[in-house]
């Protein structure tokens, strides 16, 4: 049953906010879009993270760092999952509240919006690295061979490699801190994010012209070597060899231009996901974003400006929670524990 009169109410944990359930099904890790997700995305996602929060969800708010690196965003947010996850068992057991749900990872789900929704497609690609460092360098290369020099092949291999062995240590320090708070073990399936359900809203998988204006301007960055890594195209690489994506939810809107390449990419390209874990709706690209007042819900930065909370549910928030539950139906019911591969 839904409980309408829950209150949303974030804590800093690390560098992110939570808004802890008393009796959580699960976790939704959010990655707002630029500049939402930089200054105060607990506010201009109200409504959308109200809605998942009495829906049963523990709810964090994962920060958005301005970078054009996004390898290195990418593996930090991964970091930033093992160092809240014992604090949601530590402040649940305190708060007296139920923490069931945090011992097993593929509790936890993703939602994305725009450039945030790359973050969690890096995320699962990086699940299809191989565990064998040698095995690891040899995707690595045939991944980015045509589109990058071999001093840039050389420094992203390093930073996974140390991504992998950071990720390793963390597992088992996640592991020994339950075990100190609560007496409990954790089941962890993956370095990455392998098992988990994730739901795109309007993902914008974008290159450095969309973030620096004007366009001679990105030339000169990308010739340089400074631009946006991994490009829109070492992206769609890693998706489609990672032969992965097959509990993913894809949202697009109507009047959305921004994210309409990526979409149909997603789509058209690489054939996912199917109709069924697929929504078209109406709204443009900003249409996620939305604080409710009274009796209805306001964002000023799409079209209507004002719609009572029946329509906007109706519209969007409904379509959404849909979404979610039938990817956990989607969700594959064994997956090969990380304890079995890396934690002797």
């Amino acid at each position: 049953m839904v409980n309408t009169n829950l209150k949303l109410r974030f804590k800093p944990v690390s560098h992110s906010w939570v808004a802890l359930h008393p009796q959580p099904k699960g976790v939704i890790q959010f990655i707002a879009g630029a500049f939402f997700g930089t200054f105060g995305p607990m506010l201009f996602y109200r409504y959308l993270l109200q809605s998942l929060f009495e829906q049963g969800y523990t709810i964090i708010l994962l920060p958005f760092n301005f970078t054009f690196n996004h390898y290195l965003e990418a593996g930090f947010l991964m970091r930033e999952q093992y160092e809240i996850l014992p604090e949601l068992v530590r402040m649940a057991s305190v708060e007296g509240y139920d923490y069931e749900a945090y011992l097993d990872d593929k509790n936890f789900s993703w939602i994305g919006h725009s450039l945030g929704c790359k973050y969690i497609s890096l995320l699962e690609g990086f699940t299809a690295l191989p565990d064998d460092p040698q095995d690891r360098e040899k995707f690595i290369r045939n991944l980015l061979s045509h589109t990058s020099n071999e001093l840039q092949i050389e420094s992203v291999i390093a930073d996974i490699d140390i991504l992998f062995e950071q990720l390793k240590q963390k597992i088992a320090e996640v592991q020994n801190l339950i075990c100190t708070y609560v007496c409990r073990n954790i089941t962890i399936h993956s370095v990455f994010i392998k098992g988990q359900v994730s739901i795109l809203l309007a993902p914008d998988i974008s290159d450095t012209a969309s973030a620096i204006r004007p366009q001679f301007l990105a030339d000169i960055i990308d010739n340089l070597g400074w631009g946006v890594k991994p490009t829109p195209e070492e992206t769609h690489n890693l998706i489609k060899d990672s032969e992965l994506f097959n509990i993913m939810g894809l949202v697009s809107f109507q009047s959305d231009n921004i994210a309409k390449s990526t979409c149909q990419w997603f789509t058209k390209t690489l054939g996912k996901p199917p109709k069924k874990l697929l929504k078209t709706l109406e709204g443009g690209h900003l249409k996620p974003l939305g604080i409710q007042l009274g009796k209805y819900v306001v964002n000023l930065f799409d079209k209507p400006l004002i719609e009572s909370v029946q329509e906007r549910n109706k519209r969007f928030e409904h379509q959404v929670i849909q979404l979610l539950k039938e990817l956990k139906q989607e969700s594959p019911k064994k997956v090969l524990k990380i304890s079995e591969l890396f934690i002797k």
